[in-house]
């Protein structure tokens, strides 16, 4: 039985704009990256329908580079991704990370699922701050989006 972890958070934008959020390279750099580290535009190449190829390079504030790559699984627009993600390209990158889109009252209830694997207690726990920061900063994009 797979053992995930979530984290949902309600977003004050329409679903279609989160979705497109989290599936356009210009939108997805900035809230994948946050507000303390650095996704250049030229280091993204997502090919977002199933069995499209994602790849990133974070810059980190000290100097590192971590080299993301990944797998589009399941893309049903507006409601629902599937991708795999790993920061160790050439490993298995294990079952994919849900995200999952709900039109609620007053926006979009989105949903985070990852598998825990072989994950530590404190692994979970800074891996959900992350996702919590990168839905921070989603919502500053969804906001600046235009329609």
């Amino acid at each position: 039985m797979t053992d995930y972890f979530t984290v949902t958070r309600t977003l004050a934008a329409p679903r279609e704009l989160v979705f497109e959020a989290i599936t356009r390279p210009e939108h997805f750099a900035v809230w994948f990256g946050t507000a303390a580290v650095e996704v250049p535009q030229e280091t993204l190449s997502m090919d977002v329908r199933p069995g499209g190829a994602f790849r990133a390079v974070m810059h980190l504030p000290d100097g590192n580079l971590i080299n993301w790559s990944g797998t589009y699984i399941e893309v049903d627009p507006p409601a629902h991704v599937a991708m795999t993600l790993t920061d160790q390209p050439g490993d298995d990158t294990g079952l994919p990370v849900l995200f999952d889109l709900e039109a609620v009252e007053g926006g979009t209830q989105l949903t985070i699922r990852q598998d825990r694997s072989d994950f530590s207690d404190e692994q979970v726990a800074a891996t959900i701050a992350g996702y919590n920061a990168f839905i921070d900063d989603m919502a500053k994009v969804v906001a600046s989006i235009v329609r």
